[in-house]
């Protein structure tokens, strides 16, 4: 008897589910709801779950232009619940992110709060213990883009050492990373420690800045991780493979979204004698070279605002342009592209010349293999081949500490 109402109830439901949705509109059917997409919001936007560890507080926070709660910086809205702002440290590219890039970084005063502003680019990267005289807690919310040179990321290793020393909490308000979808590139050789790399990750790490936050400190990469007291206060509705573009330039020559998911594989060109289409409206969006041997597009570096020293200033520069390449086919390649780097050698007529003499290069490599592979004449596959041990043992380390679905 039960079976038969069951059956009955079930058939009941398909009929409803298969009949028209109207009597007036008989090819209109009831499929399956749209599937419901949660907002996403950033850790910044989450105030309840930090303003209670901020009460009654010396707050100190490192941030910059993308540091916002909508369009109110985070300062501001910080300054108008009436919390105590006792210093702002500010990365690469300044408060406000307008300083061109190794432009130096002035300390000063926040002219809308009075805060005083400690600059962490320059000569000094790391707070000084003086820098925290007045300081209970550090707040860290800056846009990362997800490239181990991106140097925001070196900011925030410092300034985790530096809490760790001074026993200052520090809380990380976590932001979507727009190149989390992938992990490529080789993971850095610790004797080319620099600013542009400063702890063993690839070149695309695949993590927010809170998942690296919680990887640094907990596999002890800083002095005295072990006495950092961090909570990372976490995105809602993210997911590394979710497209994320991010709204504002994070700094000066990533204009677009486009530039963002191109900078990875651009960025190795900043240790060549090419231009990356700094002096112009779309850097990082073409490269080329006076001599080069290839390529139909054509441009001109000039000073502006944003590179007041372009690299070939003035040069007419043949190469390539990537203005038009779509972000989703980007996206979905989920690796750097080194066939640009290696055409653009080959195509090169004096090799001797192609990178530059500072070894910047390797720098940005995180090794020297890489420049050895390239001017051996090896192919993409064989050095990516030099590349998979290292890349799975990081991916191994990293899933421990993700706090989002891949």
């Amino acid at each position: 008897m039960l079976n038969n109402i069951i059956r009955s109830a079930l058939f009941g439901l398909g009929m409803l589910l298969c009949a028209p949705a109207t009597a007036q509109d008989p090819d209109t059917f009831v499929g399956p709801p749209d599937p419901v997409i949660l907002p996403l919001h950033t850790g910044a936007e989450q105030l309840e779950l930090y303003l209670p560890q901020l009460k009654d507080k010396k707050v100190g926070l490192v941030v910059n232009h993308t540091s916002r709660i909508g369009t109110t910086h985070l300062v501001d809205s910080l300054f108008n619940l009436k919390l105590y702002l006792s210093r702002i440290f500010v990365p690469e590219h300044g408060f406000r992110g307008d300083a061109d890039a190794g432009e130096k970084i002035r300390d000063g005063l926040d002219p809308r709060t009075g805060t005083p502003i400690v600059s962490l680019y320059g000569k000094k990267k790391k707070p000084a213990p003086d820098d925290f005289t007045f300081v209970d807690v550090v707040v860290f919310d800056i846009q990362d883009v997800g490239a181990r040179f991106y140097t925001y990321i070196s900011t925030l290793y410092y300034v985790m050492e530096a809490c760790a020393e001074n026993g200052i909490p520090l809380i990380v308000l976590d932001r979507p990373n727009p190149n989390g979808h992938y992990v490529d590139g080789p993971v850095l050789d610790m004797r080319l420690e620099s600013f542009v790399g400063v702890a063993p990750l690839p070149i695309v790490h695949g993590c927010t800045v809170g998942e690296l936050a919680r990887l640094m400190a907990g596999e002890y990469w800083f002095n005295k991780a072990q006495n950092l007291n961090l909570t990372v206060i976490p995105c809602e509705n993210y997911s590394h493979n979710q497209r994320f573009d991010i709204k504002l330039k994070p700094s000066p020559n990533l204009t677009n979204p486009l530039a963002v998911q191109l900078y990875p594989s651009l960025c190795l060109f900043e240790g060549t004698s090419f231009s990356l289409g700094r002096g112009t409206d779309w850097p990082f969006q073409m490269f080329g070279h006076p001599d080069l041997m290839s390529g139909e597009f054509r441009f001109v570096p000039r000073a502006n605002a944003a590179s007041k020293y372009p690299p070939l200033d003035g040069k007419n520069c043949r190469g390539y342009d990537l203005r038009y390449m779509s972000i989703d086919s980007l996206r979905h390649t989920g690796k750097i592209n080194l066939e640009w780097l290696l055409d653009a050698y080959r195509d090169f007529p004096d090799k001797g010349q192609f990178f530059l003499k500072n070894n910047f290069f390797d720098l940005l490599a995180g090794t020297r293999q890489l420049r050895f592979q390239i001017e051996d004449g090896c192919s993409e596959a064989e050095i990516r081949a030099t590349w998979a041990y290292d890349l799975t043992q990081y991916q191994i380390l990293r899933s421990k500490y993700l706090l989002y679905p891949e």
